[in-house]
């Protein structure tokens, strides 16, 4: 764990005790139409008012803001830290900019723990816009926010309002013109249908019984996520259900994304069961048998008018697909079988984007590995789609070089196809949840809905930041997924259990949980 604070505590006190600072008001801070001392290089050890900025606490606490060593990119950074409570504003104020959208851009670090910390576009003509700060102790994020200007000013703030001993880092801001933002605000369902049919009810936040599909759209998710298996033992999340749905998904005014396990049962890097239907079959009629697969259920949305916006061709296919033929051990015929997903998709509809599928986005040295091999072995795709769930695959550092870095090395788009966060440890069937205690969670965010919204506005921040404008955006898994009886995790086992309901969107009431609110994210 990260202690920023050890080699401070001796400094603070004077300056706590010796400072008697008061704030600028905003129109008295610097006017200019560039940022000034973006890196904190400018300041002395402990300089409360950075050079360029200006500090405001309605109790007086202006200490609590301050430069210290350590930066992102330099010898020095601003750090919000108290030994007591305390609220805190940095600030700079911009006049003379040409109007149009911009873009704040900076690297931080949280030790969590604040009622809020937050960068903040404000007095800019349009809406205030704020992006809360990640929880991440030991690593620097970088977290992006844009704002219209309409009135030839802005103001960049940087605020806390915290307990005692909570902490920020903030370092290497940058102000400049273009916008960012998801086009990608979506959401698995794939259980649903199943959910209904078993008597699953769905609520809006208020108790009424509604639509889940429309208590989603209507909560700002604009990208669902069906996954279809070829012949599973429930007769669910087949082609025939996958038409049913889109059909509702596309009447709710929202895009659909089809992910093809090819399976019939789930598919993930533990596992990539071929069909019973394919078993015995020769590499070269595997490769008709996706074709024919892809195509049949793509032409099929098309024919009723719901054609798919964006296809992934596999699940988790770290270890590749259809084992033996198409695992990793054999990368040019795990080639052959992607391509022929790609062409089937592309046959059906060449605007339909092809997405290739892995999980753990924590762990960039395995993704580049398996998307060079791709490379090299003349794999077709548009879109690289990787797992992040935080309890398993690493730190948000880790997971935002991992995007950085493919959405480079490959130039193509990235999303987030799944994450999913507890809103609570305790069971609502007699199946263990997969993460049920305490020591499972991400440091810095509660099991609690407020928690879960965290966590997803945490994973939202990453892809927003991909530069280039390549991060696309996120799918959370899987929102639909309560504890109802029949519907559980064993497609051959109605007695199976769901190990995932305190992951859900809809609370244990069947109510939409405050953590929708992470689909209005920009």
């Amino acid at each position: 764990m990260f202690h920023p604070r050890r080699t401070l505590k001796a400094l603070l006190l004077p300056l706590a005790a010796g400072l008697a600072l008061t704030a600028l008001p905003a129109q008295s801070a610097r006017a200019a139409a560039t940022l000034a001392n973006a890196g904190f290089e400018t300041d002395a050890t402990g300089t409360a008012t950075p050079a360029g900025w200006s500090t405001y606490s309605a109790a007086g606490q202006n200490s609590a803001s301050f430069t210290e060593p350590g930066g992102h990119g330099g010898g020095y950074r601003l750090s919000h830290w108290s030994a007591s409570a305390y609220k805190v504003e940095t600030y700079q104020y911009l006049s003379g900019l040409a109007n149009g959208p911009y873009t704040l851009t900076a690297w931080v670090r949280s030790g969590g723990g604040q009622k809020a910390a937050y960068l903040a576009l404000k007095n800019c003509g349009s809406a205030e816009q704020r992006t809360d700060l990640p929880v991440s102790s030991s690593s620097w994020v970088r977290i992006v926010t844009s704002i219209k200007v309409t009135n030839s000013q802005c103001t960049i703030s940087v605020n806390s309002d915290a307990n005692a001993g909570n902490w920020i880092n903030v370092d290497d801001l940058t102000f400049t013109p273009g916008s960012t933002g998801l086009s990608v605000k979506g959401a698995d369902i794939s259980s649903l249908a199943k959910s209904e049919a078993k008597g699953g009810v769905y609520r809006t936040a208020s108790g009424s019984r509604g639509d889940a599909v429309a208590i989603l759209r209507d909560a700002g998710m604009n990208y669902a996520r069906l996954k279809v298996w070829v012949d599973p033992a429930d007769g669910y999340n087949d082609k025939a259900h996958v038409l049913a749905m889109a059909r509702r998904i596309k009447a709710a005014g929202m895009k659909l994304l089809v992910d093809f396990h090819y399976s019939d049962t789930w598919a993930d890097p533990g596992k990539q069961t071929k069909p019973a239907a394919w078993t015995g079959h020769s590499y070269g009629q595997l490769k008709t048998d996706v074709y024919h697969h892809t195509y049949d259920v793509l032409n099929a949305l098309k024919s009723q008018g719901t054609t798919a916006d964006m296809v992934q061709v596999g699940n988790e296919i770290n270890g590749g697909m259809l084992w033996s033929e198409g695992s990793t051990d054999n990368w040019p015929q795990l080639a052959g079988l992607l391509n022929s997903g790609y062409d089937a998709v592309k046959a059906v509809s060449s605007g339909t984007r092809v997405a290739l599928h892995l999980a753990n986005a924590g762990d960039d040295a395995t993704v580049r590995w398996w998307f060079d091999n791709a490379r090299t072995h003349g794999v077709a795709y548009d879109v690289i789609g990787l797992s992040y769930y935080g309890y398993w695959h690493g730190s948000p550092a880790a997971a935002q070089t991992t995007l950085d870095d493919v959405a480079a090395r490959y130039a193509k788009p990235v999303y987030i196809a799944e994450t999913a966060y507890p809103f609570r440890l305790d069971s609502d069937d007699f199946l263990v949840d997969q993460i049920d205690t305490t020591g499972e969670l991400v440091a810095g965010y509660p099991a609690s809905a407020a928690g879960q919204l965290a966590w997803m506005n945490t994973v939202a921040n990453l892809v927003e930041a991909v530069p280039g404008g390549r991060g696309l955006g996120v799918f959370y898994w899987e929102a639909t997924w309560t504890a109802v009886a029949g519907n559980g995790w064993d497609p051959a086992d109605a007695a199976s259990g769901n190990g995932w309901e305190n992951q859900a969107l809809f609370g244990y009431d069947d109510r939409a949980l405050s953590s929708l609110a992470w689909f209005r994210h920009r």
